[in-house]
């Protein structure tokens, strides 16, 4: 493969810079980065699609920079199915929590822990009332 991964994504850098998923499809291209409110790190990039002409929302923690492209570990699918809530414009907490769970994300532990592999998707249940 050869090639530079960076992982201390600088947002300013991110736009305008070609996007593709994980099986080396063009998405389209970078347009806005959107900063976690608290941390101000890069949390999601909107990426204007061609096909959709719309933007799609993508996670920057599992992505990578790559030879100045940006790799997006999942499914153009996925992304193209992605919630829109056009670009400019603050992602609420709601909004975010459905982009996290669009992407099968964990919202749990800290950003960068892996999710468990347990299996356990049901987000709907209540603590204590397992049957």
């Amino acid at each position: 493969m050869g090639g530079t991964v960076q992982t201390d994504i600088d947002p300013r850098s991110l736009i305008g810079r070609k996007a593709f998923d994980r099986n080396g499809t063009k998405i389209g291209t970078v347009d806005e980065v959107y900063l976690d409110d608290a941390t101000g790190v890069p949390e999601w990039a909107a990426v204007r699609t061609g096909l959709f002409s719309r933007d799609a929302f993508v996670p920057l923690e599992p992505s990578e920079l790559v030879d100045n492209t940006l790799r997006v570990p999942y499914e153009r699918a996925l992304i193209k199915d992605a919630p829109d809530f056009g670009v400019g414009r603050h992602l609420s907490p709601e909004q975010e929590l459905q982009l996290y769970h669009h992407y099968g994300l964990d919202l749990s532990g800290p950003p960068a822990a892996p999710a468990p592999a347990s299996g356990d998707r049901s987000f709907g249940r209540v603590a204590g009332q397992e049957d």
